[in-house]
C-alpha cells in the first residue's frame, strides 16, 4: 500500500469526521417544516459552525478524491471509514466523556477490520469493465434502493427515518466515490475538455448534492449516534461493490482470504455500530423550531 494513499485517505477521514461533528451540531436546530426540503441548506447556510462543517467536508471529498486517483477503490474506502474515530475525538472532548470499554473495542474491531479487509484483500487495480450493462445495473440498483430507504424514511422521520436516510447517503456517496475515480481517469487521459464531455461529473455533483440533503436531514432529526454509524457503514460497502463490480479492482478469492475479508469487514461495521453508540456521541438534545429561520451559532 502505498504511503501516500494512506496519508491521503487518512487526511480525508479526519476532516470528514471533524465535519459531520460540526454539521450535526447545527443541523439539529434546524425547523423540522425543512426535513428533506432544500430549504433545510439554505438555512443552514446561515450557520456559521455549519460552514465550517462543509468546508472540512469538501477538504475530505477533495483528499479523498485525491486518493482514490492514486490508489484503488476497495482500498481506500475502508480507510475513509476511520472517519467515525476522529468524529469521536471530537465528540469526546465535547462531552468529557472517557472512551471506556465500549470505545476501545470499537476502535480495535474498526482498525483492526479494515487491516484484516487490506492485508487479506490485496486490492488492485485493473481495467474497468467494458460492458456497460453491469455498471448501470450496480449505479441502478445502488440508486433505487437509496431511493427506497428515503421513500420509507418519509414516513418515520423520528423513529427510524434518520438511520434510513443516512443508509441511503452513504450508498449515493459510494457511487459518487467510485464515479469521482472515472472522472479522474478521464481527465488525467484527455484534460478538462475530456472529462466535460462525459456525463460522469455531472452524476458526482448531482450524487453530492442529494447526499448532502439526505445527511443533513438525518442530522437535523437524531442523535449523531443514530445517524453517523449508518452512513460510514453503508459507503465504504458501496464502494467496494462499485469497484470490483465495474472498476476493475481485484481482490484475492480463495478461501481462506474471502474468510479475512468478510471478517474484516463484520469487524469494520462491529465497530462502527460500536463507536457510534458510545456514550461521548452528542444524545441530541435538539432545540428545534417549527417555524422561522436558523439563529447563527458563533460557538
Amino acid at each position: 500500500m502505498s504511503v501516500l494513499v494512506l496519508v491521503l485517505a487518512v487526511s480525508a477521514a479526519c476532516c470528514l469526521g471533524f465535519g459531520f461533528v460540526l454539521q450535526q451540531n447545527a443541523a439539529q436546530r434546524a425547523p423540522l417544516n425543512d426535513f428533506l426540503s432544500f430549504r433545510l441548506l439554505v438555512d443552514l447556510m446561515k450557520v456559521p459552525r455549519w460552514l465550517g462543517g462543509i468546508g472540512l467536508m469538501v477538504a475530505g471529498m477533495a483528499l479523498g478524491a485525491a486518493a482514490l486517483g492514486q490508489g484503488e477503490l476497495s482500498l481506500v474506502e475502508p480507510l475513509l471509514a476511520t472517519n467515525l474515530l476522529f468524529a469521536l475525538a471530537l465528540s469526546r472532548r465535547q462531552t468529557r466523556q472517557s472512551l471506556g470499554r465500549q470505545g476501545w473495542a470499537g476502535l480495535l474491531l474498526l482498525a483492526g477490520g479494515v487491516t484484516a479487509f487490506i492485508v487479506a484483500g490485496e486490492p488492485q487495480g485493473g481495467a474497468a469493465t467494458a460492458d456497460p450493462t453491469r455498471q448501470w445495473l450496480i449505479i441502478g440498483a445502488m440508486t433505487g434502493l437509496a431511493l427506497l430507504l428515503t421513500t420509507h424514511a418519509k414516513r418515520s422521520r423520528l423513529s427510524s427515518g434518520p438511520v434510513l436516510l443516512a443508509l441511503a447517503a452513504g450508498l449515493l456517496y459510494g457511487v459518487q466515490d467510485a464515479l469521482t475515480r472515472v472522472s479522474g481517469e478521464k481527465f488525467s487521459q484527455g484534460g478538462f475538455a475530456e472529462l466535460m464531455t462525459g456525463w460522469q461529473p455531472y452524476a458526482v455533483l448531482a450524487l453530492g448534492v442529494t447526499g448532502l440533503l439526505l445527511v443533513q436531514s438525518a442530522f437535523e432529526t437524531a442523535s449523531l449516534r443514530k445517524s453517523l454509524p449508518a452512513l460510514t457503514a453503508a459507503q465504504p460497502l458501496a464502494g467496494i461493490i462499485c469497484g470490483v463490480g465495474f472498476l476493475g479492482d481485484r481482490l484475492r478469492t480463495d478461501a481462506v482470504a474471502l474468510s479475512w475479508e468478510a471478517g474484516g469487514l463484520l469487524a469494520v461495521v462491529a465497530g462502527i455500530i460500536l463507536l457510534g453508540l458510545h456514550p461521548c456521541m452528542p444524545t441530541g438534545a435538539v432545540q428545534r423550531a417549527t417555524v422561522g429561520q436558523l439563529q447563527p451559532q458563533t460557538r
